[in-house]
């Protein structure tokens, strides 16, 4: 990577880290921290953080079939999403595993969807593929996200003249500025889109309007925290979308139409539970060394699961995010990396109701 690939706002703001080439989430070429990482995150949680989000590409999808032909493609029920509505939506292989995940925000004229850039162009080319009949336009925007979020995130948007829209929705300003609110990674998070060529002087509105300068790695440690998994890191080949719980209603739709891979969906939904789930893991501090995405989650010789995103948090120390079979998420010693490591009790997964199709089954049997 060359100096010129990364972010504006690296050179901008003194101090400035950027993740560096090589990332295995994508992230390159955005700042990590300005120098005091968990000093930054602080700001999420007294008052309102910027962050630069820019290393997320950003597909529009215009024309008047767009929402009917995204529902047809998608895990999210689009087809009758009006202008405002902000969620996600996965894309999935015909055996339900999930290929991308993304960001969707409904405007009036058009579809914006912000993915991970390790799977954009991927993604770009799928959707170009599906066109065939439908009277769509898929491109590529030239926007970039920047993110405010903390208690005060509602303050700073109204202090820089931008709408709050509140989670879940989509404002446009006056100078066509597009806010998304969403619920995730902490209180009052929202996404504004800028013109890329502007990067720079809608991070330095927003930072006068009273945000601080806050490293991406601020707002992954409350992404870890809130069980999103991200591409690349947290999400492996065989991934399906039960395995993470927090996708399940906001990314994917239990009672919409076919889509690819819907019939996995379903059946876990209704017969069955995945045989491992996305936990939080805390981290044996007291050894330099720390896990690195993908080293196996073990049990004695056993591989019970999967590290993915690895990170600090200023108030629980090294976290990360893992991949591990319910079966070995309580009351078992593990290690990743060589580091002990253990399960958060409050993320794991202790859901042992029947399922929806599973108690019909055994009612038409009389059980």
């Amino acid at each position: 990577m060359t100096i010129d690939e990364f972010s504006p706002i690296v050179h901008h703001v003194a101090g400035a880290v950027a993740v560096p080439d090589g990332d295995p989430g994508g992230r390159a070429g955005v700042a990590w921290h300005y120098g005091s990482p968990l000093v930054e995150q602080r700001a999420i949680a007294d008052g309102a953080a910027l962050v630069d989000r820019s290393h997320l590409r950003v597909i529009r999808v215009s024309g008047p079939d767009r929402l009917e032909w995204l529902n047809t493609l998608f895990s999210q029920k689009l087809d009758d999403a009006g202008a405002g509505v902000a969620t996600e939506a996965l894309d999935l292989d015909p055996q339900g595993r999930v290929l991308h995940h993304m960001g969707v925000s409904v405007l009036e004229d058009s579809v914006l969807l912000d993915v991970s850039p390790l799977g954009a162009e991927s993604l770009h080319r799928f959707l170009t593929m599906m066109i065939f009949r439908s009277d769509v336009t898929v491109e590529f925007a030239d926007l970039a996200i920047v993110s405010v979020l903390g208690p005060d995130a509602g303050k700073v948007l109204a202090a820089a003249g931008l709408p709050d829209p509140g989670a879940g929705a989509v404002a446009v300003s006056d100078d066509g500025t597009v806010v998304r609110g969403t619920t995730w990674p902490a209180t009052g998070a929202r996404d504004v889109f800028v013109a890329r060529d502007g990067l720079t002087d809608a991070w330095d509105r927003l930072v006068s309007a009273g945000a601080t300068p806050t490293g991406l790695m601020a707002w992954e440690a409350e992404r870890v925290v809130s069980l999103h998994p991200e591409p690349g890191l947290d999400i492996d080949g065989k991934m399906i979308p039960h395995e993470a719980p927090t996708w399940i209603g906001p990314a994917v739709h239990l009672d919409k139409g076919c889509y690819r891979g819907q019939e996995t969906v379903s059946r876990v939904h209704n017969l069955g539970r995945p045989p491992r789930t996305l936990v939080l893991l805390h981290v044996d501090g007291s050894d330099s060394a720390l896990p690195e995405p993908g080293d196996p989650v073990t049990a004695g010789k056993r591989t019970v699961g999967r590290v993915g995103t690895v990170v600090e948090h200023h108030e629980l120390g090294p976290v990360a995010l893992a991949l591990v079979k319910r079966s070995s998420q309580e009351g078992v010693d593990l290690a990743a990396g060589g580091v002990a490591v253990a399960v958060d009790p409050s993320t794991v997964d202790r859901d042992e109701s029947v399922r929806p199709g599973r108690a019909a089954v055994d009612k038409l049997r009389g059980r």
